[in-house]
């Protein structure tokens, strides 16, 4: 037996003996990084900083691409599958989409959480401690709860420190150059085009027990074509916001609003992702396509109708 499966069951004896005392609270730590953690960016960008707003979603749309990449490139099965002895925790065999490496939750908690680090580490070093305790926890929890193994977690958050570095590093460099801000924006482009040709294309492992296929290539391609399509909403949103909108943050008496509208476009977009879209755009279009044009509208509502919404009523 090799050495992750082992781990993973000394975990679930160590949960088994704690009677599941501790599963909640991972389980919690985990859909946090999920469910609330990417509209961190959109109101950071609308209420708080935008050019921080703007690292952020750069950070966080580059790891979902980057995730969903490796995970249809390597193909490998969650524990789960490799080992018939892992018994997950909670409904993580119906709640767990994708293949198994890297880990998405990991991937996307370090994205967030690094890059909130990266922006309060001189200002409130505290919160920076804090937030690496909480970051830990989270990526920890993908092996407590039995759904991903060690290697799924650290390449997951080394890859999306990698990100975090480079995303803040060009930034810098690129600073107020729009010359340069287009053309990275339509390199990000062409990747995606390249992302949705390579993984439609490619072929994937077809493993069946008895007379069952043990995991459909076609459901596993969902969480890719979701990242693709925030990523596009994220490159063609930015470029109208850059060229045509030039949202400014409203400050002063203009800002008391500001709260209120942040939390408001907070929670359609949270209710667009949970509830609506899958009820009309992805059902409409179905399948990966739907889901690519539901993240992708959900972004472009972030990054253009939004921030009017926001002009218009903090200025009335």
């Amino acid at each position: 037996m090799s050495f992750d499966i082992q781990y993973l069951l000394w975990l679930q004896d160590l949960r088994n003996a704690t009677g599941g005392a501790f599963d909640e609270f991972f389980n919690a730590l985990s859909k946090f990084a999920v469910d609330v953690l990417p509209f961190l960016p959109y109101i950071v960008f609308w209420g708080y900083n935008k050019k921080w707003g703007y690292r952020f979603m750069t950070a966080f749309w580059s790891g979902e691409l980057v995730n969903g990449l490796l995970k249809l490139t390597v193909c490998a099965y969650r524990p789960w599958i490799r080992s018939d002895l892992i018994e997950p925790a909670g409904d993580s065999k119906v709640a767990a989409t994708g293949y198994s490496f890297p880990s998405g939750h990991s991937t996307n908690a370090t994205t967030m959480y690094g890059t909130s680090i990266a922006w309060q580490k001189d200002k409130r070093r505290w919160l920076a401690i804090t937030l690496g305790i909480i970051l830990f926890l989270t990526c920890f929890s993908r092996n407590f709860l039995g759904v991903h193994t060690p290697q799924d977690v650290l390449v997951g958050f080394g890859c999306s420190t990698i990100i975090v570095i480079l995303v803040g590093f060009i930034q810098n460099k690129v600073g107020d150059n729009e010359t340069l801000s287009d053309k990275l924006t339509l390199a990000g482009i062409i990747v995606v085009i390249a992302t949705l040709i390579y993984i439609q294309v490619k072929p994937y492992p077809m493993d069946y027990i008895d007379g069952q296929l043990l995991v459909d290539p076609q459901k596993m391609m969902n969480d890719t074509f979701k990242a693709c399509g925030g990523m596009t909403g994220f490159l063609i949103g930015s470029y109208i916001e850059r060229h045509y909108l030039k949202y400014e943050i409203p400050v002063g008496d203009a800002a008391l609003r500001l709260p209120m509208l942040t939390a408001i476009g907070a929670a359609i977009m949270f209710a667009w992702k949970e509830l609506f879209a899958a009820a009309t755009i992805v059902q409409l279009f179905a399948g990966h396509w739907g889901n690519f044009i539901a993240r992708c509208l959900m972004t472009l509502f972030a990054l253009t109708l939004w921030p009017l919404v926001i002009k218009k009523e903090c200025h009335s």
